[in-house]
């Protein structure tokens, strides 16, 4: 039977049911991780889509039916690709690598196509499902419009392992940790693999297949070699080590300036190890220490690329790798869980699932404790299955475990794989509900969970369709300076999403940012200004903040404010003089014009150019005032 014959309703339980077969691939660890994942990732995400269509028996259209048809054989295609990416020889798939990127590209295309052919505002499905599909074929546009680039590393290794009659070892091992070929046993499956691959290929693929069985003993002599060092003594090694080389500054961290281990970027661009720049948060501060510029936000961003480098740096001159913090060092009773103590941990969560309400408090705050200490605990813990466990406690009709529950899980989300499960757990709307009914402390650090969760884009059509929003608001006009600040800087975050910008607006946030900016012992202008800026990109946003009389306050920042307020002032100041004369007129009553020239001289590069701009704006509209005198006629 055709795919047109297909009746709607099994079209979509197909759908629905491919989606989930593709959820549940093993996780992919070759040299294609990254375009699997990714894609796994996006499909994934349709699946509320045919969730909720299942459920309606509304007749379906001639075009939904034929997006449906097309996603159909898309979906199958991608199935199949991403279950060879784990099967046959990894040596091969190195050699085919090309041909495998090509073909995730293809794909991405075609479940592009197919998701452009069907019409959303016609289904009948929530807005909220509706914007998720949104944002997914909006990444799904983004990546077929970016292809992805090409291993240059591997190719160069691949290149010199083949060529080189004895490559340098660090090649070698550098090409069996991509290739996921580290041990004795992974040669043996990959030497079965390439056998059966000459055998099904009837000795068509033969120098390809001589130039794999090549590389493949070069790659098994490293790996016996490797484990044969391995046994040697510490003596032995010690006899053979190198003086130490100088770390390149790049790679140490500016707080403790050492080599780093973990480095993550914080909102300034500037990148710290985890553990130094985390410490300096915990204790207060938010500002970069580096460049004393205050953070819009605390996020921490891995820099991968950083990491990457360190690691070669490392490898190419014999120096071992930092090892991520593990155990905390010390031995104190009660200090920290040594070694992820996995027994304690599961007789914590037994606790909270069957504890009396005293019981449930008391573990809630000890996980809670523990969540904060280190990553190994956050691993551990989250394993052990305490996630949904501490969601059903943002229930709790005590306070105390509530403000435990949440502040664990807000501690849970550093990991950022915690994240998923968080969501997967139902936990927004029940953080959403402790923004709104907790204790100030529980309604800070939920804000505070919100943001950690947010920086996961489909996150932000979630949490912002949950209501957080205006309760956000609430917490930014109520809370103490603490809360302020976590209400601002998720707002912020939620609001890169265009969707949010508009619920921020109906939500009513320009005034009180308005009254934040004109405090100037509040301190709260930096975040207000960052907010307004990313609401003025907005047709709602700009006319919200143009109806609060905002020019005499930006323009005052554009005169005394820091280089980034100013930056931010004249953003703001740009969307709301274009296309309105009045505000025009108004900005060059009050001397716009001397203080946006200094600041076209003076500001940073985006200033200079919004600064030009409005310049711009205001000389046009003079030129538009100026009457003609009768002696120039």
């Amino acid at each position: 039977m055709g795919l047109t014959d297909d009746p709607k309703g099994n079209l979509v339980s197909r759908l629905s049911e491919s989606v989930k077969e593709i959820s549940a691939l093993p996780e992919c660890k070759n040299i294609f991780k990254r375009m699997y994942g990714n894609l796994a990732r996006r499909i994934k995400l349709l699946s509320p889509l045919f969730e909720e269509l299942g459920d309606i028996d509304k007749e379906t259209g001639t075009d939904e039916i034929r997006g449906f048809e097309l996603l159909m054989v898309a979906l199958d295609s991608a199935k199949e690709l991403l279950k060879s990416c784990n099967e046959g020889s990894k040596l091969y798939q190195a050699f085919q690598r090309d041909e495998t990127t090509r073909k995730f590209h293809q794909i991405t295309e075609q479940i592009e196509a197919a998701l452009n052919e069907i019409p959303y505002s016609e289904l009948d499905i929530s807005e909220e499902v509706r914007e998720q599909i949104e944002l997914v074929h909006a990444q799904f546009r983004r990546a077929k419009g970016k292809p992805e680039s090409s291993d240059l590393l591997l190719e160069l290794d691949l290149a010199a392992a083949l060529e080189e009659k004895d490559p340098d070892p660090v090649i070698l091992r550098r090409l069996t940790e991509k290739l996921q070929l580290r041990t004795i046993n992974d040669m043996k499956k990959e030497s079965i693999a390439l056998h059966e691959l000459v055998i099904s290929s009837s000795g068509d693929s033969g120098d390809c297949c001589e130039k794999m069985s090549s590389l493949l003993k070069k790659l098994k002599d490293c790996v016996l070699t490797d484990n044969l060092e391995g046994e040697t003594s510490e003596g032995e090694k010690g006899v053979i080590k190198h003086r130490s080389p100088v770390i390149p500054d790049d790679f140490r961290c500016p707080i403790s300036l050492e080599l780093m281990k973990d480095p993550v970027i914080v909102s300034t661009g500037q990148t710290y190890e985890r553990s130094c720049i985390q410490k300096w948060l915990d204790a207060g501060h938010r500002t970069c220490p580096k460049t004393q510029q205050t953070l819009l936000h605390t996020a921490l961003t891995p820099n991968y690329v950083l990491k990457s480098l360190i690691a070669f740096w490392c490898e190419s001159n014999g120096v071992e790798l930092p090892k991520m913090q593990g155990s905390c060092r010390s031995k104190k009773p009660g200090n920290c869980i040594s070694d992820c103590d996995r027994p304690a941990i599961v007789a914590l969560l037994e606790k909270l699932a069957n504890g009396n309400s005293e019981q449930q408090r008391a573990a809630a705050g000890e996980l809670r404790l523990l969540a904060k200490r280190n990553a190994d605990n956050r691993v551990c813990i989250a394993e052990a299955g305490a996630i949904p466990l501490l969601v059903e406690l943002l229930s709790s009709a005590d306070p105390r475990t509530q403000e435990h529950a949440v502040t664990a899980l807000l501690n849970l989300s550093i990991n950022e794989n915690n994240k998923g499960t968080i969501v997967n757990a139902g936990a927004i709307p029940d953080i959403v509900d402790v923004l709104k009914t907790g204790s100030m402390e529980a309604r800070e650090n939920a804000a505070a969970t919100l943001f950690s969760l947010s920086v996961i884009d489909e996150n932000k059509v979630a949490i912002g369709a949950a209501g957080a929003i205006p309760a956000l608001i609430n917490l930014l006009c109520e809370g103490t300076p603490r809360g302020k600040k976590d209400a601002a800087t998720a707002i912020f975050n939620l609001s890169i999403y265009q969707g949010n910008k508009a619920r921020a607006v109906r939500a009513g946030i320009v005034p009180p940012l308005m009254g934040l900016l004109k405090d100037a012992g509040g301190g709260m202008v930096d975040e207000a200004l960052a907010i307004l800026a990313i609401l003025a990109s907005h047709q709602e946003g700009r006319i919200a903040i143009g109806q609060v009389e905002p020019i005499p306050v930006l323009l005052e920042l554009v005169r005394t404010g820091s280089p980034r307020n100013r930056e931010n002032a004249a953003a703001i100041l740009w969307p709301l003089c274009t296309g309105d004369l009045q505000q025009v007129k108004v900005a060059r009553d009050l001397g716009a014009e001397e203080a946006l020239k200094e600041l076209s001289e003076n500001g940073t590069d985006r200033a200079k150019r919004k600064a030009g701009n409005i310049l711009e704006l205001l000389q046009r509209a003079e030129v538009r005032e100026t009457p003609v005198s009768l002696s120039s006629l």
